[in-house]
């Protein structure tokens, strides 16, 4: 059997607000002098009860309201990175979405300089690569997301990719199209969340429109035979987030879920934990949880692991270096 947290794998789709754990939410409450309308980390724990995206939404961003300076993002992404690590991690693509602290009056700067500090002592300490996608809040205005981008471009070098989240529904790629436009002529990748709660329409767009190199979640694609093909053809990753599909009633129960048969339709598809402070599990839990639900075979798992490295933006040298870790992890069990 192989040994999931010692399975070398890259995670390409989490939230880092998504990792604030509630011991840590007040932790920096208490340092920053700021009252929670929670009067304890359990009764906090027990608000992660919800209906949909949008019931989600609404007690994640009232969490990020106590971060306030770089050492509140060093230690939130600090915190993540140090769990990652020791379930097998060897390289992040964190979500950060700057609009929800600039929104409160927190400077660009602070977000991007704790985050990034945080990086490179993964770097140094863990052995871990990692990188930063910034995402635009669709529900929020084409203006605010283009001016976050503006605000972004004196930090390129620290931001590997452009993407989208928040509510979809009602909200499709198709409305950041300018935005998109204008990243890639800046020189970033792009990705979206496309087929969560939203239609594969929006899968389309964000290939056809926002020209993205993976698609966030898009485990709705499976409902459009002609849009499995292309994605299957052209092998364009899907960051599948099991436990949040079940949390959040995308799928009813994870036994039902998706991701086998995207397996068997040959699509590039990842595991990946999403908001795991909320949705119950980390990588780990994602990837035992869903062996255990769908039955996956060992080549399947492995599969997954490569996957993971293909879909990522690291160079081809250092997706060689980590998929030979993984044959030695096979050999090893």
């Amino acid at each position: 059997m192989i040994d999931i947290a010692h399975l070398p794998k890259a995670e390409l789709h989490v939230h880092i607000e998504g990792t604030f754990e509630p011991g840590l939410i007040f932790a920096i409450a208490a340092r920053n002098g700021i009252e929670l309308s929670y009067p304890s980390v359990e009764a906090l724990r027990a608000a992660y009860n919800f209906t949909d995206l949008q019931s989600f939404l609404n007690v994640y961003y009232a969490g990020m309201n106590v971060l306030r300076t770089d050492n509140d993002y060093y230690d939130l992404a600090i915190a993540y990175l140090k769990r990652a690590s020791s379930q097998g991690v060897v390289h992040a693509e964190l979500f950060f979405d700057p609009q929800a602290h600039t929104d409160r009056g927190i400077a660009f700067e602070t977000v991007i300089d704790g985050l990034t500090r945080a990086l490179q002592d993964a770097r140094r300490d863990l052995g871990m690569s990692a990188h930063l996608i910034m995402c635009f809040l669709r529900d929020q205005s084409v203006q605010s997301a283009m001016a976050t981008l503006e605000a972004a471009l004196p930090y390129r070098d620290r931001i590997v990719a452009v993407g989208l989240d928040s509510a979809e529904l009602g909200n499709p790629p198709s409305k950041f199209q300018t935005v998109f436009d204008r990243a890639r002529a800046e020189g970033f990748l792009t990705v979206a969340h496309a087929g969560e709660e939203g239609p594969p329409a929006y899968v389309w767009e964000a290939l056809d429109l926002l020209k993205v190199s993976r698609v966030d979640h898009g485990v709705r694609s499976m409902e459009d035979p002609a849009l499995v093909e292309r994605l299957r053809r052209q092998r364009i990753p899907l960051t599948v987030c099991p436990l949040s599909n079940v949390k959040l009633h995308v799928v009813p129960a994870l036994a039902g879920h998706p991701l086998k048969r995207m397996l068997d339709a040959g699509l590039v598809a990842t595991i990946n934990s999403d908001d795991p402070a909320y949705f119950g599990g980390y990588i780990d839990a994602n990837f035992t949880q869903t062996i255990a639900a769908l039955n996956l075979t060992q080549d399947e798992i492995a599969t997954l692991a490569r996957n993971s490295f293909e879909a990522s933006f690291i160079d081809d040298a250092l997706k060689q270096r980590y998929l030979a870790r993984i044959d030695d992890a096979l050999a090893a069990r």
